[in-house]
């Protein structure tokens, strides 16, 4: 019960650190276009400032 009470305030970072790594996988991992030819990581970095931005102007307008 008192493990309960110290990972309670915790649980946002918690998730929202699970959901970006899950993102991450899917991004590199899923999409095989970003896999093809030389390894770079462009593309999960394109995605991942895309995904801020978007989220930055869903809450600037939301």
């Amino acid at each position: 019960m008192v493990i309960a009470g110290l990972v309670v305030p915790a649980m946002p970072y918690l998730l929202s650190f699970a959901a970006g790594a899950m993102l991450y996988v899917v991004v590199e991992e899923l999409i095989p276009e970003m896999s093809a030819g030389e390894h770079s990581n462009i593309g999960v970095v394109s995605s991942a400032v895309g995904f801020s931005l978007m989220m930055a102007l869903d809450v600037a307008l939301g």
